[in-house]
């Protein structure tokens, strides 16, 4: 690839991908827009997509290295129900169907099956950052899908088996295979494990040398199980199951993710390169029809077996909507299956058909979030879950990190509360530990009421979100002013928008564990200061900084000026303190000062 080429590509990928992130369609889509700008059918600055593809496939091989990472035995162990239930329901659900349909349409056994798994698959590289944006990686939705994504992509290694046993380009493994698989399972872990301690003693710190070692593993053992016959994914996704215990799996994350993310981004541009725009403007309703068939026939299938295996609405909908899209091991089947297993027009048509969900995907999870979801809620969920218990003279709303401290701190005084939380996964949580715990949002009037607010001796206000909080206490200043009320700020401007509500106990969350940090710090780096003095002066200035922060907190240029006189006042402030105190200590017996 000439040097204009590259750096056309990188031009491209610059100015669309961050485009397409804060539009909300996602980085993934913006490459493939990247590869069709450049493409042939653009710019047409590189003329050989196929070229670039065969290089970019190692960025789908070093995911699978980071995906063998995630893979540690006590993880899957408490995965298991949902990677090998849900994955297998999901598979079987869409490609069972898919491939039948594929074989009536003449397709052959060998096309059907490639063509019914292919689609089955969804995006990794797109779902797993996506879902990192949202924060909800750690949610139920999140958990399930990660599972039926982990099942996916440990399905492609069988798949290609099976597809090279039914016709495909790929030999059989043999004995050979079979040889290296076993003694990768037994000699790898401790082999990778002394090459890693090696470049960790000698390497003296040096990332570059980590990273090159990474490379090594998890290209090397792909490159040597491809020469058995088996994948070169497989090696890699068997690397990072190595080495998902030891010590270095973070490190390794920390060096590889680099290259994994900008060379999987090559893999989506080097396939818009080659996506067949001749066929869109040929047949762009079939295109079309195809694309957003198969987005609705995978949420369909998905919620439907969430449902039928116990699942809410609450939770197979969200799931099923993010796993709609097609995968990017659609394009590599795809491709490896050209002209033996699929014709060439029906594997254009096929991969441009994928990238067409990978584009509806995004849309979809739009119209579900601001269209769907807030009726659906409206519909489906109770304003707050019925308060049948009597009246309690604490109320605590958010009942998280903050207010569970909070709780148990009154309960061992034998004092009891009532706790309210707007997240229906965290009182389901609490609620397996035997609390009592009602869901609710508290910036609805009516739950207050419900909990007895009016009747409460104290209010903790321990809202995570900063909008939310203000709007309650706005709710207590204007119904109920005569409750006092002891409030969790999640940093400086948000305590001083509590304070203009009228809430004076504010403490941010930060504050106490900062301030113990900095003595400790102090203690560690300078022994002859006295810590708890200075941290008492210290606080003593922020909380008066504080005050007159919050008169002209809504004039930015007057609360810059205040934080750049605010060191040089504490600077004084020590030095007077000093003099003080070395004017109040008696003299010794020579004369001279203690601590002067």
């Amino acid at each position: 690839m000439s040097a204009t080429a590259i750096l056309t590509l990188l031009a491209a990928s610059v100015l669309l991908v961050p485009l397409f992130k804060r539009i909300g369609l996602g980085s993934l889509l913006g490459y493939l827009i990247a590869g069709i700008a450049v493409g042939p059918y653009g710019l047409h600055v590189d003329s050989q997509p196929g070229a670039v593809l065969h290089t970019a496939e190692l960025g789908v091989t070093l995911l699978m290295f980071l995906i063998g990472l995630e893979l540690k035995p006590a993880r899957l162990w408490a995965l298991r129900r949902q990677v090998f239930g849900l994955g297998l329901l999901q598979m079987g659900a869409v490609a069972l169907p898919v491939a039948a349909a594929g074989a009536v349409l003449g397709l052959g056994a060998g096309g059907a099956a490639l063509v019914g798994v292919a689609l089955a698959m969804s995006s990794t590289a797109y779902i797993l950052p996506l879902l990192a944006e949202r924060r909800e990686l750690t949610t139920r939705q999140g958990r399930e899908a990660f599972a039926i994504l982990l099942f996916q992509d440990v399905s492609v290694i069988p798949i290609l088996a099976l597809l090279s046993l039914v016709g495909g380009t790929q030999r059989p493994p043999g004995w050979a295979a079979l040889a290296a698989l076993v003694a990768l399972a037994v000699a790898g872990r401790p082999v990778l494990a002394a090459l890693f301690r090696y470049v960790a003693r000698f390497g003296s710190g040096n990332r570059e040398l980590f990273a090159a070692a990474a490379l090594l593993c998890a290209v090397g053992i792909g490159v040597g199980l491809s020469a058995v016959g088996l994948s070169a994914s497989l090696g890699a996704f068997l690397a990072g199951v190595l080495l998902a215990d030891s010590e270095f799996r973070h490190e390794l994350e920390a060096a590889i993710e680099p290259f994994e993310s900008l060379l999987l981004g090559l893999f989506f541009i080097a396939v818009g390169m080659g996506m067949p725009l001749g066929l869109f403007a040929a047949r762009p309703l079939l295109l079309l029809g195809l694309g957003a068939g198969i987005v609705v026939l995978k949420a369909l299938t998905l919620y439907v077996g969430r449902r039928a295996v116990g699942g809410d609405a609450a939770l197979a909908r969200p799931l099923a909507v993010l796993l709609a899209c097609g995968g990017e091991f659609a394009f590599v089947l795809f491709a490896s299956a050209r002209g033996s297993l699929l014709a060439p027009t029906v594997a254009d048509l096929l991969t441009g058909a994928v990238a067409l969900s990978l584009a509806l995907a995004p849309l979809a999870l739009i119209a579900h979030d601001r269209l769907w979801l807030p009726w659906a809620r409206r519909r489906e969920a109770p304003p707050f879950t019925p308060i049948d218990e009597p009246h309690r003279p604490v109320v605590i709303a958010g009942f998280g990190r903050v207010g569970q401290v909070v709780g148990r701190m009154l309960n061992a005084q034998g004092l009891p509360f009532t706790a309210l939380d707007a997240s229906a996964e965290q009182v389901d949580f609490v609620r397996r530990f035997g609390n009592t715990i009602y869901y609710g949002d508290a910036t609805r009037l009516a739950l207050l009421r419900a909990a007895g607010i009016a009747q409460a001796r104290l209010f903790v206000l321990a809202v995570d979100d900063v909008e939310a909080s203000v709007r309650i206490a706005e709710l207590m200043r204007t119904h109920y002013p005569r409750v006092p009320v002891i409030a969790r700020a999640r940093n400086r401007t948000h305590l001083m928008r509590l304070r203009e509500m009228g809430v004076r106990q504010v403490l941010r969350e930060t504050w106490g564990s900062s301030v113990e940090m900095g003595k400790l710090a102090l203690q560690a780096l300078e022994p002859a200061v006295d810590a708890e003095a200075f941290a008492e002066v210290f606080t003593r200035h922020d909380e008066h900084l504080l005050e007159r922060q919050q008169a002209v907190y809504h004039d930015q240029a007057a609360l810059i000026a205040l934080s750049r006189q605010a060191g040089a006042e504490l600077e004084d402030i020590l030095q007077s303190d000093a003099r003080l105190r070395a004017h109040r200590e008696p003299p010794t017996s020579d004369g001279v000062v203690p601590g002067a």
